[in-house]
């Protein structure tokens, strides 16, 4: 706070009362202190007075100077006071100024880049709709680069890049010598000429379509160089686009490869895979749909891990397929799935339920070494070619019931902890179950070899007899 200003009255007030109390002091001192006093004596004391007069006028005059000093003090400390609150006022409407205006900033820039940003997205699927195959490359090198400087956009660049693979694609023919132009009879030129109608020439379908091929192999591309942890999945390399859902259903590949790709669900239901397809080493965190999907190349998922629900189920492998050492934690279904060419899923883990029901090996199935945790279902399956399953393991039920082994069936060493059940399966070779153990108990009842009953009284006794229906029961009587 500070003080009240003293008015010239009070100053003028305070000086009278000083030379008041001075007169009266010298006044007291000199007449009455000093009766009865003559001479030296009467001279000293009138002195004295004068002495105790000045000290009570200077006394009072140092007081009114002190009191003075402390107001000047006090005046100038409640002034810096004031300056300082000032100042910091003045410095909190600055920085709260600086911060609105920070944020208006902020907030103009922010929507600046959006723009920017949704300018060029847009752009660039603008491009990929141009009938020029350059534009439509310089379309996904520009979504690539969207995504890459914006990670919130990646899935949506993503979805559009899929979205274009998914469209309709029709590979490029075949060279061929052209024909040598015939000889036209003379009748007939005329009449051809007026009913001639340009089209493009099978040159320039051809080159459009390879064209369009470099273009959908670019996006593939694309694809499988961001989806590429790197060597150390745990401190992945700056340009991996983490949790990537693929929606490549129904999609024309060529030369396909996610090999060392993690991604968090891959949907290629209906695809069609030309040419090669690579997955080694792949892993699917959630759950990878190939239903129904063929293979004209040779496709590879050697050392992939699938954690989630994995369906192969109808697929179609034309050429050779390999599953070697592939990891799949989740519920797999191969089911009515055909391999034309060798298959390979030695050392193979199915840690759950794993269902090949009705599908159909026309070359050599490899399964040794493979592993079965859970169920493991080969009902109705056809082996045209050799089956081994040598030195596998199934640790729950095994149900190889009604399935044709046309080749030679091979289950050496194999190990059957859960029930084995083989009934009416047809052995149309040898059926070789040699050092094969039964912990669960195998049944046999219906089962056939070269036409004949299967005699399995060479393999060991098995700890239990699973049950047998009522109508095999009958059969048995």
């Amino acid at each position: 706070m500070r003080l009240r200003e003293l008015s010239p009255k009070t100053m003028w007030l305070t000086a009278v009362v000083i030379v008041v109390l001075t007169a009266g002091a010298v006044v007291v001192l000199w007449w009455p202190a000093t009766a009865g006093l003559n001479g030296a004596e009467l001279v000293s004391a009138r002195l004295d007075a004068l002495k105790v007069g000045l000290s009570v006028a200077v006394g009072s005059g140092g007081v009114v100077v002190l009191y003075l000093s402390w107001r000047r003090q006090h005046s100038t400390e409640a002034d810096l006071d004031n300056r300082e609150r000032a100042l910091a006022h003045q410095q909190e409407v600055h920085a709260d100024t600086m911060a609105r205006q920070d944020h208006a900033a902020r907030a103009t820039e922010h929507d600046a880049a959006e723009r920017r940003l949704n300018e060029l997205y847009l752009k660039a699927v603008e491009q990929l709709g141009s009938p020029h195959a350059p534009v439509r490359h310089g379309g996904l090198y520009a979504l690539e680069r969207v995504a890459q400087d914006n990670p919130h956009q990646r899935q949506t660049v993503v979805n559009v890049i899929c979205a274009y693979l998914r469209n309709l694609y029709v590979s490029p023919p075949e060279i061929q010598t052209p024909r040598s132009p015939s000889v036209r009879r003379p009748l007939l030129r005329s009449t051809l000429a007026t009913r001639y109608v340009p089209t493009p020439s099978r040159d320039e379908s051809r080159e459009a379509l390879l064209r369009e091929r470099e273009v959908r192999l670019t996006a593939q591309r694309i694809l499988q160089l961001h989806l590429r942890p790197g060597p150390d999945p745990d401190h992945p390399q700056s340009g991996f686009w983490h949790e990537i859902h693929l929606d490549l259903s129904g999609a024309t590949l060529i030369k396909f490869s996610l090999a060392g790709c993690a991604v968090a669900t891959a949907t290629f239901a209906e695809a069609t895979f030309n040419d090669v397809a690579l997955f080694d080493k792949a892993v699917f965190i959630g759950s990878a749909q190939f239903g129904g999907a063929t293979f004209n190349g040779y496709a590879r998922f050697n050392d992939a891990t699938f954690n989630g629900e994995t369906n192969f189920g109808r697929a179609n492998f034309k050429s050779y397929a390999a599953f070697r050492n592939a990891a799949f934690t989740g519920v797999v279904g191969f089911g009515q799935a055909r391999f034309s060419s060798l298959v390979g899923f030695q050392g193979a883990d199915f840690a759950g339920r794993a269902n090949f029901a009705r599908a159909t090996f026309i070359n050599y199935a490899g399964f040794g070494g493979a592993t079965f945790s859970g169920h493991a279902g080969f009902q109705a399956v056809t082996f045209t070619d050799t089956a081994s399953f040598d030195e596998a393991t199934f640790s729950d039920n095994a149900e190889f019931g009604e399935a044709t082994f046309i080749g030679d069936a091979r289950f050496e060493e194999t190990s059957f902890n859960g029930g084995a059940v083989f009934g009416r399966v047809k052995f149309d070779e040898s059926a070789v179950f040699d050092g094969a153990t039964f912990d669960g108990g195998a049944w046999f009842h219906g089962a056939t070899q070269r036409g004949y009953t299967f005699d399995p009284g060479y393999i060991s006794s098995p700890n239990e007899t699973l049950p047998v229906s009522e109508e095999d029961a009958r059969e048995d009587t």
